[in-house]
């Protein structure tokens, strides 16, 4: 388990490290913005392209031997970008890590399902929940420490060894596994992609919520309510802070309930909490957000440990990389639906493009649009979840 969620953790440290650094990558390549914003896209890109291939590799020639080839993609990417030359050598290498860290978010969950006891599966998926928040939390923290120390190097120059330890523990402590082939494999992957449709609907939907809170709420708080940078930080921190404490705890209770009614739980919280986010920041303020967040987060890993748990239930061995990658595929299109079209609904919602510009009206009522719209999203995963009973998958 250790050894896993190393795994998860690097590659999301990876996904959020690279963020604090634009600003002085612009400057150090003497870069205009939209070129050194590709530093981050191609890792984005990359991960979201590759979760597929790289569950059916798992698949393919075994999770563990998968796992390890990631990790080396990983750690060598790691290199290239702390090595980088120049711009373009670094959204390469960038590009590369991306890859590396499907694998290891992939096959992570995967190995996670298949080595965890049958009565400890929804902690095993809590606790790589609670890693993940970690990791993105950790990412801006360790990159700011970093980079005035070491500059931006540093904060590639950094994940080497983690990854080096990392690829260690995978070859000395995961079992050995090679996966066997099935001559019925694409008719029962088949039947796996028609049992799962509304585990994957759900989690595109709660993704694209969670990323909205993320991209609108530094918005409202620093212009619609007045913040300062520093504050409106602190209160952003809630948010994953929750997500961290609540991982593990989230999982406990899929192991005690089941994933039937924490899915239900998890999901009622997230409409409750967008809904909240529509009307309660308008009313109370600082306050009123927070008290949504608070609201909002823990329904989000509830929602995380369940649904993971409930997809991989009934997988087949054989299936179980594949189906991890279909369900980081799902969330990776959340979260760019969220940043999106949820902020082009924020807009639209303000009544005009230039946010940076409007009055605090305006913000308020972009706010308003926004998260009725996630609210009424929450609505349609409730009904995709529990609206028909699943199909059973066969060949188990």
């Amino acid at each position: 388990m250790a050894t896993l969620s190393l795994a998860m953790l690097l590659a999301s440290l990876g996904t959020s490290i690279a963020n604090i650094a634009l600003p002085t990558l612009a400057a150090a390549f003497s870069a205009p913005f939209a070129q050194v914003q590709a530093v981050v896209v191609a890792y984005l890109a990359a991960l979201t392209i590759s979760v597929i291939a790289a569950g059916r590799l798992g698949d393919r020639y075994g999770l563990k031997p998968s796992l390890v080839a990631g990790l080396i993609v990983f750690a060598a990417a790691s290199l290239f970008c702390a090595m980088a030359p120049n711009l373009w050598w670094l959204i390469g290498a960038r590009s590369l890590q991306g890859i590396g860290a499907a694998f290891l978010m992939t096959l992570a969950m995967a190995l996670m399902r298949q080595t965890a006891n049958e009565a400890r599966v929804g902690r095993a998926m809590g606790l790589l929940g609670t890693v993940s928040a970690l990791g993105t939390a950790l990412g801006p923290t360790l990159g700011g420490a970093l980079i005035p120390l070491t500059g931006w190097r540093g904060i590639f120059w950094v994940q080497v060894p983690l990854a080096v330890l990392a690829l260690t523990l995978a070859v000395t402590t995961l079992p050995n596994e090679r996966a066997k082939a099935k001559t019925t494999r694409g008719r029962l992957l088949t039947a796996i992609d028609r049992a799962l449709v509304s585990n994957l609907v759900a989690n595109v939907l709660v993704a694209a919520v969670m990323m909205t809170t993320l991209v609108v709420g530094p918005f409202y708080l620093g212009l619609g309510l007045g913040l300062e940078a520093r504050t409106v930080g602190l209160v952003m921190a809630v948010g994953p802070l929750i997500s961290i404490l609540s991982g593990m705890p989230s999982g406990r209770l899929v192991d005690a309930w089941g994933s039937h009614r924490v899915l239900a739980t998890g999901l009622v919280l997230l409409m409750a909490g967008a809904f909240l986010l529509a009307f309660v920041p308008n009313m109370a303020g600082v306050a009123g957000y927070v008290l949504a967040i608070v609201v909002l987060t823990p329904g989000y890993q509830l929602f995380q440990a369940a649904n993971n748990t409930a997809a991989l239930a009934d997988v087949p061995g054989e299936s179980r990389g594949t189906v991890s990658g279909a369900l980081n595929l799902s969330r990776n299109i959340g979260l760019i639906a969220g940043a999106s079209l949820m902020g082009a609904v924020f807009a639209f919602g303000a009544g005009t493009e230039d946010i940076a510009g409007a009055s605090a009206q305006e913000i308020a009522a972009g706010m308003r649009l926004t998260f009725l719209a996630a609210g009424g999203m929450m609505l349609v995963a409730i009904v995709a979840s529990f609206g028909r009973r699943k199909p059973a998958v066969q060949g188990r």
